[in-house]
């Protein structure tokens, strides 16, 4: 702990106090390029191993973006990641005696599309990061050192003021494990996945319907069809409070050559807002089915089911996660940042078995524009499933 701890102070000793903490650092839109580096500690603490994984790694990014013409850009964006001691296991350096931490040392190219953009339409071809909606199906995973990128075709239309039609050809996943991850299914996948989405804005909300045609032509158990529902609305219920609620239908079922029944998932996530503060309950249902439970391999896992990530595959009876959180904003020694707490309650959808609970916390604070420090903790009590689990994670992360 001695290293990440002086990097982060030496650090703050410099900074000077600047803007919010939770707006993630970028660049200037009118440079074309960007930088980033991140340098993180993490702590596993996993008692189904006998040692504590202590893992730190830097990430390097870099990126060039180039307007051709007006209606006509690229971007290539480079990424390398270095793993700075071994008293881990990156799935890539053989250390299968500690906890697994996937921010495997890596160097590729993260991103390279081309762009065409004009009046209501745009298009773009080319490996990129996708994010749709909340990230439940299809996400970036940004919170690991190795972003999760596709190379993909996707077409977006606006025919008229509050519609969105967007349709994308999934080829390939490039996994956050890396092109070094000892099991090969963990570096990339071949898929064959058209999706389609359609976003509404309608009086008192917004509406989005889609649907996803996953084929993995890799592991044809993982293949299967999604068609779903999302609704949400907002609404200021005094001159300082605001009201909001998130609603989610969608029903899956086997696709190509997978085999199972239908399952069917759920979410109700009201909240209520003031300022910074931001007070939420949810209840989020990934049903089981038979033979195979609801699934989401393509999402930005990290951010569901609490941060001690031990529900990246559905359990084959389903999951039931209760939740509440409260999150705000700080001023430390005249710096901006923001805290979070969040309580899980995990269940089986079949049967009443208990999977645990977890608890969740972290504060990040904005040392100066564009660098960022970040302290997160993730604290999972196993109810008979898996093994009770602590993580830490300190954050230091630059952008000029």
């Amino acid at each position: 702990m001695r290293l990440p701890l002086a990097i982060c102070l030496a650090c703050a000793a410099a900074a000077s106090p600047r803007a919010h903490a939770g707006d993630p650092p970028q660049s200037s839109p009118a440079r074309p390029w960007a930088l980033n580096l991140r340098y993180r500690h993490e702590s596993v603490d996993d008692a189904a191993y006998a040692r504590r994984a202590e893992a730190d790694t830097l990430r390097i990014r870099a990126s060039l973006q180039h307007r051709f013409t007006p209606h006509w850009s690229g971007l290539v964006e480079a990424e390398a990641v270095a793993e700075l001691g071994d008293r881990f296991n990156s799935t890539a350096n053989g250390r299968i005696a500690y906890p697994p931490v996937p921010d495997a040392r890596a160097l590729e190219i993260n991103q390279a599309w081309l762009d065409w953009s004009a009046v209501g339409a745009s298009a773009r071809i080319g490996r990129q990061a996708l994010v749709l909606d909340n990230a439940r199906f299809i996400g970036n995973v940004a919170w690991r050192q190795n972003m999760q990128t596709f190379d993909a075709a996707q077409f977006n239309w606006k025919p008229r003021k509050g519609l969105e039609l967007q349709g994308i050809w999934l080829d390939r996943v490039h996994r956050v494990n890396g092109d070094d991850a000892r099991d090969p299914l963990a570096r990339e996948r071949r898929l064959k996945a058209p999706l389609l989405r359609i976003a509404h804005t309608v009086p008192g909300g917004n509406l989005v319907g889609y649907g996803y045609w996953i084929e993995d032509r890799d592991v044809a158990s993982a293949s299967s069809r999604t068609l779903g529902l999302r609704w949400t609305t907002s609404h200021a219920i005094s001159a300082d409070w605001k009201a909001a609620v998130a609603m989610e239908r969608a029903q899956q079922v086997p696709w190509a050559d997978a085999v199972g029944g239908s399952t069917a998932y759920m979410l109700v996530e009201p909240r209520l807002e003031r300022g910074p503060l931001t007070l939420k309950a949810g209840w989020e249902r990934l049903g089981a089915g038979r033979g195979r439970a609801f699934q989401t391999p393509l999402a930005t896992l990290h951010a569901f089911n609490g941060w001690a990530d031990k529900f990246l595959s559905t359990p084959a009876n389903g999951l039931r996660d209760a939740y509440v959180s409260v999150s705000g904003g700080v001023t430390l020694a005249a710096r901006q940042g923001k805290w979070e707490v969040a309580c899980h309650d995990f269940r089986s959808d079949r049967g009443s078995l208990r999977y645990g609970s977890e608890l969740d916390a972290s504060l990040g604070v904005k040392l100066r524009p564009g660098l960022d420090l970040l302290a997160k903790l993730a604290h999972y009590r196993s109810d008979g499933f898996a093994r009770d689990t602590d993580k830490l994670w300190l954050q230091l992360e630059w952008a000029p």
